[in-house]
């Protein structure tokens, strides 16, 4: 239940500042893969959004922010607990190359086999690989993505092979240690 509240939460505080590619939620950390849209021709309907006015410097980092600080109240108050509940500030990287891109997009969804808490990245329900597949509505870019991959079947095959050299890879490291 956390977890899809965790969604909500990110869906309200943020949908209206990103487009969303990718994410996984995982218990100690989580990935979403995003671009800010253009702000200017936004802001004027973007001041309203969660008590932003136009003025501020950053909206989106203050509507990061806000959803953070929404989810660790929540949170905090549903465990009885106080104080921080992330760790680390978040991280952020600009991704300029389409194969990078790509790459990023199955790293994310590899993350459950990744940190060893699912053999197959398929039995994870908590990313974004399951609503590339299916067609209910969401907030992702899912036609986007799946033309980078050329439809989806391409985006399957590209998950399941780089799951595949990322066995090996682990195998590797694993036979040497």
């Amino acid at each position: 239940e956390n977890y899809s509240y965790f969604l909500r939460k990110f869906d309200e505080y943020l949908s209206g500042y990103l487009d969303v590619f990718a994410y996984c939620l995982l218990p100690n950390h989580f990935h979403f893969l995003a671009r800010v849209r253009e702000m200017e021709k936004d802001l004027a309907g973007l001041q309203n959004l969660q008590g932003l006015s136009p003025t501020n410097r950053n909206p989106v980092s203050q509507a990061f922010s806000n959803f953070l600080n929404a989810y660790s109240k929540a949170l905090n108050k549903q465990q009885n607990r106080t104080g921080s509940l992330f760790q680390r500030n978040l991280k952020r990287r600009l991704i300029d190359d389409q194969g990078y891109l790509i790459r990023i997009i199955y790293y994310i969804h590899l993350n459950p086999v990744h940190h060893r808490m699912r053999r197959q990245f398929e039995d994870y329900p908590w990313s974004s690989y399951h609503c590339f597949l299916a067609q209910r509505p969401t907030i992702l870019k899912r036609n986007e993505v799946l033309s980078w991959f050329s439809g989806k079947d391409e985006f399957i095959g590209y998950h399941k092979s780089a799951l595949a050299h990322l066995q090996e890879l682990e195998r590797y490291f694993i036979e040497d240690d």
